[in-house]
């Protein structure tokens, strides 16, 4: 299985969007400093949403949809009961 993962820092409450094959680890690895420069400046984080894919380019795909403008805004919407809170 592949993965599109969104993170929220709750250090300044901005979203990360990634892909990954191994959710746990990566999840891991973004609050232990391991995940590169934006991540590791901006932990702790917080899983906020995932969606699962069987093939790797349909994830990748995803992933880049999701960073863009309208992916954006998607994302809002699927996650609006929660952004309310």
């Amino acid at each position: 299985m592949f993965y599109v993962y969104v993170l929220k820092s709750l250090k300044n409450g901005r979203n990360y969007v990634g892909f990954t094959e191994d959710l746990k680890q990566r999840v891991s690895e973004h609050n232990s400093g391991k995940g590169g420069g934006y991540s590791s400046k901006n932990r702790p984080f917080k899983l906020i949403y995932y969606e699962a894919y069987l093939d790797k380019k349909d994830a990748t795909t995803g992933e880049k949809f999701y960073k863009t403008g309208y992916g954006r805004e998607v994302l809002k919407g699927k996650l609006k009961n929660y952004l309310m809170e």
